[in-house]
């Protein structure tokens, strides 16, 4: 579980002496950051022994409401669990006026075993098949948000960039526009501060294909659940550092009519136990040269797409982007540097021959979306999965619908799946569909405004 140890919390606070509170971070399974603030004093206690917690708090809905249709027995009457600090977690928050450091947390049984329903500890169990193939996953994901203003409008609104010398909000895209980096600097740069505090790989950053849009990277690493501790902690700060600056950030994955949704882009390579990238073909002439591996992996990734989909969009909206013309692909394509298609391999060498998953929505889990993509890997290779024909490079693709875009068929899908319960497990996975479809019911019995605006007048 690389739980932190006593002696990493020592050596912080030689570093940090003025830290007086310490916020606990739990990610539930929608990726959610729930938290509980303990006093210095407490600290090493918890470093030593864990503290003790519901297990409700990691399953609840994105309302924060515990799912009454949950009967898994290992979380009825909601026992406590223990809350260990991961190692290597431990840091400031650099955005708060209070001086306050955050660790990352997991959950484990009172025995000490990992809890399999903290999404974490899903993604290590995901992985433990291709570990025993002796390869090693190395990734790294690219996140998409927009930046919300601040004022009294019940509805939200981006927060746009001025045409020079007046007030008039800019129109149009401008995509990777400088200027909007510019107007954008003090929260940019207090950003890159708080990664660079916080041992998040923050790499580039540039504006996106909508007004108020913008989307930062994060370096490739070698461990998957290292990249998702990274992702969820951008998220975090994000969120953090726009609240210190008087606006809002939101991930949600279409937050606005007419413009682009936001996405969670994921680089996935494969190396074997001596270093080598098993996804590139050295010996072949072909562009790219991609070996049998990648090609099954793709196989694999393409097969249970369809299955994932209700982890890639988890929510109402998300299906809000999953429409035919908003820049996203509904169909498991695949191609050569070629952004159209769901599973990009984009231009490089051997030594970094990957594949780019173009799916999921910023407002993903990133654990769940990376434990999908593991599970497609594995099932692809183990399988010998064919992807069918590639999109060639500078083809114009004739647009397919073959992955579900609404909620309640996606969760079909997701339960009726044969491949990932043998990954996630099979409890997970019901909690996982459980909780989820609890959302999908309730949502769809609200009553909304375009209810009134569309139909209270004519009917």
């Amino acid at each position: 579980m690389n739980i932190a140890v006593e002696s990493e919390l020592e050596e912080f606070i030689k570093q940090h002496p003025e830290i007086t509170m310490l916020e606990i971070l739990m990610p539930d399974l929608n990726g959610i950051i729930r938290c509980k603030r303990i006093p210095a004093i407490e600290c090493a206690t918890f470093f030593r022994e864990g503290v003790k917690g519901p297990a409700s708090t990691i399953l609840l809905n994105v309302r924060g409401e515990f799912c009454d249709e949950v009967d898994f027995a290992n979380v009825e009457g909601d026992p406590d669990k223990l809350i260990h600090p991961i190692a290597h977690t431990l840091a400031p928050i650099t955005w708060l006026k209070s001086d306050t450091a955050q660790v990352l947390a997991t959950f484990a049984e009172l025995d000490g075993t990992p809890a399999l329903f903290d999404c974490r500890n899903m993604l290590i169990k995901a992985l433990e098949p291709l570990q025993a193939m002796g390869l090693k996953p190395v990734v790294a994901t690219e996140l998409e948000f927009y930046l919300i203003k601040s004022g009294d409008s019940a509805v939200p609104e981006p927060l746009l960039a001025k045409v020079p010398g007046t007030n008039v909000d800019q129109s149009g895209t401008q995509y990777a526009m400088p200027e909007d980096l510019w107007d954008n600097d003090d929260f940019l740069e207090d950003v890159r501060s708080a990664c660079e505090a916080q041992d998040v790989p923050m790499t580039t950053v540039h504006s996106g294909f909508a007004p108020g849009q913008f989307e930062i990277n994060l370096h490739h690493v070698d461990d998957p659940v290292t990249a998702c501790d990274h992702a969820i902690l951008l998220k975090r700060i994000v969120k953090g550092v726009a609240r210190q600056h008087g606006m809002a950030a939101t991930f949600m994955a279409k937050p606005f009519t007419g413009i682009p949704g936001s996405g969670l882009h994921v680089h996935f390579s494969l190396y074997d136990g001596d270093g080598v990238n098993v996804f590139a073909d050295p010996d072949s002439t072909e562009v790219p040269a991609i070996s049998d591996t990648l090609r099954h992996a793709i196989g694999g990734l393409a097969e249970t797409m369809a299955d994932a989909t209700a982890i890639f969009a988890p929510n109402a909206n998300s299906y809000r982007r999953l429409i035919a013309g908003n820049f996203v692909p509904l169909t498991p394509s695949w191609g050569y540097n070629h952004r159209d298609v769901a599973l990009r391999i984009p231009v490089s060498g051997d030594k970094d021959r990957r594949v780019e998953h173009r799916l999921a929505g910023a407002d993903a889990n990133p654990y769940l979306v990376m434990a999908a993509l593991v599970a497609g890997v594995h099932h692809g290779i183990s399988q010998g999965c064919d992807p069918g024909e590639m999109v060639a490079e500078g083809v114009e693709i004739e647009e397919e619908i073959n992955l579900p875009t609404i909620w309640p068929l996606a969760l079909d899908e997701f339960d009726s799946s044969a491949v990932l319960p043998q990954y996630l497990g099979e409890d997970c996975c019901r909690l996982f569909g459980t909780i989820r479809r609890g959302e999908c019911e309730q949502f769809a019995e609200q009553v909304s405004n375009i209810d009134y605006d569309w139909y209270l007048r004519s009917m």
